[in-house]
């Protein structure tokens, strides 16, 4: 459905939207125990499809790796027996979780006689627009499912074998759970004129969801017509303060940096105080610089490194020289750069007030994290910075909304309204006030 003309595109994006706003009607209706007897099932077929979804997914990847796309995209793209576990057991993570789809809040008596209180409702039909990971097919079915809604899904060219495969899966737990398919529908053609339609469709959808990157996102916020739930950029820091326990800085920002390169929450830039810089940096180098990952370093970290660096355990000055050969100057862009790659940017800062400034300055709001010693650094930096999700002796990597115990997530949100951070079941619903009298009038 590469080559389609520009009306069919309209006629088929305007027939998903009229689908999908009928089924979001039953969904709202729906009971938990049907929803979640959805999420079981799909639990179910992903375990039992593994083999087939993973024949679909190698289409996607040996057509990714003739075009020459970057390691990380690929990786993005591949979907191994641990990623689909992963996604079987967040429906089942949010099968079990308690329904919030009209729960009433607030309840209060008025001096007029009413009482009034707000019941939380499904947002309705949402679009996904996302690239290369198709596991998110599955997060964003799981969790429209999970709140009552109906969604719109658009992938990336690059994973449509695995994304429609997936998506057959999720109509057909739909559907033996008695629930429309339609509830669950995937944009069929890669053609990018569906995505121009898709945003602009306020009748139809309630709210767009990009996830990908930084150029996507920015277009589909300059031209949706829909309200757009967003983060562009995942400029993540980790801040070694002083005081720290340094055997745990060391684990934590290794792990933040090196557990995978590609994610939005990987550590992208390492903040280190300067009383703590003599005693961190060099094993944390090391590490780096055995993993193959390049240290982008002002001139106070590049001099210590340089300088204290431990050469391999071998001892010998070529094992040095290699270390060495990971080092180099950072450039005034290293401090705003995302690189999803094996690249980190490592600055000294005086202290905890300099890190905070550098952070809210140069960072996305996104997730920051603080390893630290001292409670009353950890509590002005959970108040001061300004991010999404910020953390204390703990790796950037857990902002996720598995992790977080959401079951699944949509996205990230860098927004300050409705939803921030991973968006969950709650980020994918509104709330409606709820007016209960016995015949009051107003005078």
């Amino acid at each position: 459905m590469r080559g389609m003309n520009a009306p069919n595109i309209a006629e088929l994006m305007n027939a998903l939207g009229a689908q999908a706003r009928q089924a979001a009607a039953v969904m709202a209706r729906a009971s938990a125990a049907v929803r979640a007897d959805a999420l079981r099932r799909l639990a179910a077929l992903l375990r039992a499809g593994t083999a087939a979804l993973q024949a679909s997914n190698q289409h996607d990847l040996a057509r990714a790796e003739a075009a020459g796309l970057p390691a990380p995209m690929v990786d993005r793209l591949r979907l191994t027996p641990k990623v689909l576990e992963t996604a079987a057991q967040g429906c089942e993570q949010l099968a079990a979780m308690p329904d919030i789809i009209g729960s009433v809040s607030g309840m209060r008596q008025q001096p007029s006689g009413i009482r009034v209180g707000q019941m939380r409702v499904p947002i309705g039909v949402f679009g996904m627009i996302y690239e290369s990971r198709p596991n998110v097919t599955i997060e964003a079915a799981a969790l429209s499912i999970k709140s009552g809604n109906a969604c719109i899904l658009r992938g990336g060219s690059e994973a449509i074998d695995s994304n429609r495969a997936l998506a057959a899966l999720v109509q057909q737990a739909l559907r033996e759970a008695g629930l429309p398919p339609e509830a669950v529908q995937l944009v069929p053609t890669t053609d990018r004129a569906a995505v121009g339609h898709l945003i602009a469709m306020p009748a139809f959808v309630d709210v767009i969801i990009p996830r990908g990157g930084k150029g996507l996102i920015e277009r589909i916020s300059a031209e949706a017509r829909v309200p757009v739930i967003k983060h562009l950029d995942g400029v993540c820091h980790t801040y070694v303060d002083d005081p720290c326990d340094v055997d745990m800085a060391v684990t934590v920002a290794d792990n933040a940096k090196t557990q995978k390169y590609s994610p939005c929450n990987a550590t992208e830039t390492l903040l280190v105080a300067r009383g703590a810089a003599p005693a961190f940096l060099p094993r944390i180098g090391a590490i780096y610089a055995a993993k193959g990952v390049q240290m982008r370093c002002d001139a106070e970290a590049l001099a210590i490194l340089e300088q204290k660096m431990p050469s391999g355990q071998a001892g010998s000055a070529q094992d040095a020289i290699k270390n060495r050969a990971n080092l180099a100057p950072a450039q005034e862009e290293d401090w705003r750069a995302e690189y999803l790659a094996p690249i980190i940017a490592i600055k000294v800062v005086a202290g905890l007030d300099e890190a905070i400034a550098h952070i809210n300055h140069y960072g996305s709001h996104h997730t920051d994290a603080i390893l630290t010693t001292d409670q009353r650094h950890a509590d002005r930096f959970v108040r001061e910075v300004d991010s999404a999700s910020v953390m204390v002796n703990a790796s950037t990597r857990f902002a996720d909304g598995f992790e977080y115990g959401l079951g699944a997530e949509i996205g990230i949100s860098t927004d300050k309204f409705h939803a921030r951070g991973p968006v969950g079941i709650e980020g994918l619903t509104s709330m409606k006030w709820v007016v209960l009298g016995q015949g009051e009038v107003r005078t």
